[in-house]
């Protein structure tokens, strides 16, 4: 088997039997089928006289001219063969000149005029991918699966002048599998039966025994609608499976079709017979005209405009240009068609390119041509462009809208995969709670496995076929600047949403949640076009001379699952990276903060990045999460949470296909103040090491180390800025201290307090659950905090300070203390002494050292922890590195 791009290109053998009769023959079409079919007539002794296939693309000839060309074949590749409904004379003396007794068009995209087919001694037979008269016309075998068919297969048919209403020569069918999709029913029976029928008809015409059955009218049905009372067919462009709810839309009569489809705000929506429902994007009527699907009932309606002087001269531009393409169209007047005057697909790529190269620069869209193919439309189309009012339609979103803040906050909650927001397959959602009154927000998608296998594959594909893995690293860079502009121009908004969903004080949440997240695309934005490799000299057996380097490659798909304490920053510190080293991803937000990360899809899609390239799939770590670490497409895991689950996602990565990992989980920060540190400073800052965000900090000061000369009036200078603090509405510009995250976590603090206390720990301040509705909790102090007590080994990750003595002077047996810890993400020391800073920071067993200050964390500066506080960087240089791949390349010249 040979595999070609997506597609099986499977070889087989119609056997070594010659028959007597053979014919000369005429292929007209393209594609690998046709290929195939020109390979295996050749092979059975039929002499192919003439080869008719479209023009050569992007300076690549088409599979079946290459075959052709190859065997000596004549090979004729014209754009078009009719114009104005008549056969061009060249065209048409060029196909008498073979003389071919027999046109076989295995696969043709282009319309053969009936005097071509029928000029044949034995006239022309065409394949058609379904079982006539089912399912005539275009994207048969699409409305094979989308009516629910049981029975699949294809026709080979004599040529008539009807829409594939031709007798039928001879029938094939199959089953059709509950999981069969485009691709696997073609690859499985389609291609390599078609082929092999293709050869059987020709000699059943060769030897005299082809049948002519008449296709019966009963069962018949087309790939088209009628618009209105008119008899016109139209065809169906960007189908997908809808994956969503049916929006609500217009009726419109569908015939063959049992139900009316529905024209939404979305496209045009089909029901197929299994249940299931098809979406249709854009429309092409007879004349070659596109339109939006969505605007079906309205596309006469827009009014004409008034050109400017201005407009006027890049009209005239446009006609020149349509003049030099129409050589045959006398004068290009309004009415004129582009492609019923006999212009091609290539035409389109020719006239978008001269216009940008002749209009300054106006970027047009091929399918801008096709919406618009009368002269006087496509002007009107441009100068809508010129003008901003031609913008593409805007994402679709389902909000949920709440006045709060001075603002009206708009969020989304469904599930973002590929491109686009839907609910989960199964329609399953969960309550998001507002942690500081115990409301419900909104409901959200709850992410089932199919959901998290959909979002894996349209970021492969993205990644594999898509837009995405074909940009420069240059355009790359600026779509992540774009989206750190957005960011920022939305901070309110998401600062807003981020204190509704976990708690976070407003002025805290723009500033660091949202403020860093900005920092964090702009940085890496910058790297994109900065990842090199290396040149490196090698030892070289003379004469031999080589050339050996190094280049930097994204990994492909990658997972990151983030946690629930800074939902939009730890998305920002992993994501940002991953996307600047060229890979897609797939994210699953906290359970119970999933807002911001939907928020920020929504503005990945104004910032312009192609589908498929960033998804994010809301739902459980057991599920969603596990299946990430599972998958076998998946080739990075980023994740920031707790040691237990790291462990098992660790595990998870290695059993299933060695996925690369990177993980920063639990931590116990050590925080040693010394008593020749500056006092003032070491209880402002202590104070923030524990209490910052709640005490929901990754890299918390999970045990405070005290010199004992200073402990006490420590302590009590601590109590004495706790009482000053304001607990209360996040929202509140005045708070200093807002809700824990969730009840559940409130819940554990509180039993963390009552674990200590029973130990023999001694409670200075707080220990209780705030006296108001919400998860509020007061911050609290713990002193005489023993090393083997459960405060001193156990992470909090809440609001609370535990203190522990250590004597005079002791540096290193404070040092082995604060080691004493199976984690090690970071740690800090206060004093005045540089020399004892230094040599405290060279023993302290941390990923990070702060000396005299705490929390000092930057976009450029590497972050991750050591032990089993995990392994790998997020931020700085080094963070791009868990995301790229090294290949040695050696050559020899």
């Amino acid at each position: 088997m040979l595999w070609v791009g997506n597609q099986a290109l499977r070889h087989f053998s119609t056997g070594q039997v010659y028959f007597k009769n053979k014919l000369k023959l005429a292929l007209i079409g393209q594609s690998l089928f046709g290929q195939e079919v020109y390979r295996h007539l050749q092979k059975e002794g039929h002499r192919v006289v003439g080869v008719f296939t479209v023009p050569d693309k992007d300076g690549k000839a088409d599979p079946l001219a290459l075959a052709a060309e190859k065997d000596g074949t004549p090979v004729f590749k014209f754009p078009r063969w009719r114009v104005k409904g008549k056969t061009i004379k060249e065209v048409a003396e060029a196909y008498q000149s073979v003389g071919a007794e027999l046109n076989v068009l295995p696969f043709c995209t282009q319309f053969i005029p009936m005097d071509v087919i029928d000029s044949p001694k034995h006239g022309s037979i065409i394949y058609h991918p379904s079982l006539l008269p089912r399912h005539r016309g275009a994207s048969a075998i699409n409305w094979t699966l989308i009516s629910g068919d049981k029975q699949a297969g294809f026709s080979v048919f004599w040529a008539d002048d009807g829409l594939d209403t031709g007798p039928i020569l001879l029938q094939r069918s199959c089953d059709v599998h509950p999981n069969d999709t485009v691709d696997a029913l073609y690859n499985r029976f389609l291609f390599p039966e078609g082929i092999k029928a293709m050869v059987e008809a020709v000699q059943l015409i060769a030897d005299g025994k082809a049948p002519r059955i008449p296709q019966p009218e009963e069962g018949a049905s087309y790939e088209g609608i009628r618009k209105k009372e008119n008899a016109e067919m139209v065809t169906f462009y960007g189908s997908s499976l809808l994956t969503s709810s049916v929006p609500a839309g217009e009726p419109l009569d569908i015939r063959g079709s049992k139900k009316p489809g529905l024209v939404t705000k979305n496209g045009l929506v089909l029901f197929g017979n299994d249940g299931k429902a098809l979406l249709v994007r854009n429309l092409q009527f007879e004349d070659g005209k596109m339109i939006p699907a969505a605007q079906y009932f309205s596309s006469g309606e827009k009014s004409v405009l008034e050109l400017t002087a201005e407009e006027m001269k890049v009209a005239d531009t446009i006609k020149v240009i349509w003049a030099g393409i129409l050589t045959n169209v006398p004068v290009i007047e309004d009415s004129i068609d582009f492609f019923k005057s006999g212009a091609s697909s290539m035409d389109v790529v020719r006239m978008v390119e001269e216009i940008r190269q002749k209009c300054g620069g106006l970027q047009l869209q091929n399918e801008d041509v096709y919406m618009a193919t009368k002269f006087e439309d496509f002007i009107q189309k441009v100068v809508r462009k010129l003008r901003g009012e031609d913008q593409e339609v805007e994402l679709l979103v389902d909000y949920v809208s709440k006045e709060v803040n001075e603002m009206t906050v708009k969020m989304p909650y469904q599930c973002f995969i590929n491109g686009q927001f839907v609910d989960a397959e199964d329609g399953e959602t969960y309550d998001t709670v507002n942690p500081t009154d115990g409301s419900t927000i909104c409901r959200v998608s709850y992410a089932s496995l199919a959901d998290v296998d959909k979002a894996v594959a349209a970021a492969k594909d993205a990644f594999e076929n898509g837009e995405w893995g074909r940009m420069n690293a240059r355009e790359r860079g600026r779509l992540m600047y774009r989206l750190a502009d957005l960011l920022e121009e939305n901070q309110e908004e998401l600062a807003t949403i981020e204190a509704l969903d976990s708690g976070a004080v407003y002025t805290l949440a723009l500033k660091t949640h949202i403020g860093m997240s900005v920092q964090t695309f702009r940085y890496f934005a910058g790297w994109c076009d900065k990842i090199q490799g290396s040149t490196i000299p090698i030892n070289q057996a003379r004469p031999n001379r080589n050339l050996t380097f190094t280049k930097k490659e994204p990994l492909g798909v990658c997972a990151i699952i983030i946690p629930w304490n800074y939902p939009l920053m730890m998305l920002a510190w992993k994501s940002a990276a991953c996307l600047a080293a060229g890979n897609t991803l797939v994210l699953k937000p906290a359970q119970v903060t999933p807002l911001t990360a939907l928020k920020f899809a929504e503005l990945t899609v104004k910032a312009g990045f192609p589908k498929g390239v960033i998804n994010i799939v809301p739902g459980s770590g057991g599920v969603a999460g596990q299946r990430l670490s599972q998958h076998p497409d998946i080739r990075k895991l980023g994740f920031t949470g707790s040691t237990s689950v790291g462990k098992q996602i660790m595990s998870s990565c290695a059993v299933s296909n060695l996925k690369k990992v990177s993980l920063e989980l639990g931590g116990k920060s050590p925080l040693i103040i010394f008593n020749d540190c500056e006092l003032d400073k070491a209880v402002r800052m202590g104070m923030g090491a524990v209490f910052f965000n709640k005490g929901e900090n990754c890299i918390a000061a999970g045990r405070l180390f005290v010199e004992e000369s200073i402990h006490d009036e420590f302590v009590t200078r601590v109590v004495e800025e706790i009482k000053k603090m304001k607990i209360g509405d996040p929202l509140d510009r005045s708070t200093d201290h807002g809700p824990q995250n969730h009840k559940a976590h409130l819940e554990k603090l509180l039993q963390y307090c009552e674990t200590g206390v029973k130990e023999g720990a001694t409670l200075v301040y707080g220990g209780r659950q705030v006296q108001r509705s919400g998860f509020f909790m007061e911050p609290t102090v713990f002193t005489d905090v023993e090393d083997h007590m459960y405060l001193a080994k156990e992470e909090s990750f809440g609001p609370i300070m535990v203190i522990s003595k250590f004597q005079n002077g002791d540096i290193d047996g404070v040092l082995h203390r604060a080691n004493n810890t199976e984690y090690g993400l970071a740690s800090g020391v206060f004093t005045r002494d540089i020399n004892k800073a230094m040599y405290v920071s060279d023993k302290l067993e941390a990923g990070t050292v702060f000396i005299n200050t705490y929390n000092k964390t930057d976009v450029a500066a590497p972050f991750g922890g050591v032990k089993q506080s995990g392994f790998g960087k997020d931020l700085g240089e080094e963070a791009l590195n868990e995301y790229l791949k090294t290949k040695t390349v050696t050559l020899e010249y």
